[in-house]
């Protein structure tokens, strides 16, 4: 999926989203230099679908990280593990890092926590064609895991199968501070 593509259609789903259940609106931006205490303080989350190095300066990053540890929420989406490898504190608030994608098939997922909000409304397991990640510098004892592959659905033996544990988590949230975050790896697909 091109850049030109998922940034209008990320756009598109979190305005629908949000105009559906009534409890949030949304502020899109592209604007790295919006990341500063001032205009963050308007906001009760962030929504990160990024990749790489952000142009974004120190006082950016200790002003984002405030945000979140001072009690904001943080939603990082599909390539949002894949930014900010050069600042290691990103990679520990969202729990961990990308390290590969095997599978860009049709996998099953596994719902692991089905009182969760964010998840009650799925059946115990589904079945989605997506590009699949794994991670590093991530641990199941550092998150709570919402979604997990159901590594029956796939070939482990894969080159860039790197997991020795074969625990390939989809979803999870966290606390940082007294913020909230939640990552899906889900959502390289438009659809």
């Amino acid at each position: 999926c091109s850049k030109d593509a998922w940034i209008p259609e990320s756009q598109r789903i979190l305005r629908e989203l949000g105009e559906r259940i009534g409890r949030f609106s949304e502020t899109v931006s592209q604007d790295p230099a919006l990341l500063e205490a001032g205009t963050l303080a308007k906001y009760d989350a962030l929504v990160f679908y990024t990749t790489g190095e952000l142009p974004i300066g120190a006082q950016q990053k200790a002003d984002l990280m405030a945000f979140v540890e001072g009690g904001k929420g943080f939603v990082g989406v599909h390539s949002a593990s894949d930014t900010f490898y050069e600042w290691p504190a990103y990679g520990r608030m969202l729990g961990g890092y990308f390290d590969k994608h095997p599978w860009h098939e049709e996998v099953t997922a596994k719902v692991e926590d089905r009182d969760h909000p964010a998840t009650r409304h799925l059946d115990e397991r589904f079945v989605i064609t997506d590009e699949i990640y794994q991670f590093k510098a991530w641990s199941r004892a550092d998150v709570h895991v919402l979604l997990s592959l159901d590594t029956a659905s796939v070939d482990l033996n894969k080159p860039d199968v790197h997991r020795t544990d074969k625990d390939f988590a989809l979803a999870w949230t966290r606390r940082q501070g007294q913020g909230r975050v939640f990552y899906t790896a889900l959502g390289h697909r438009p659809e």
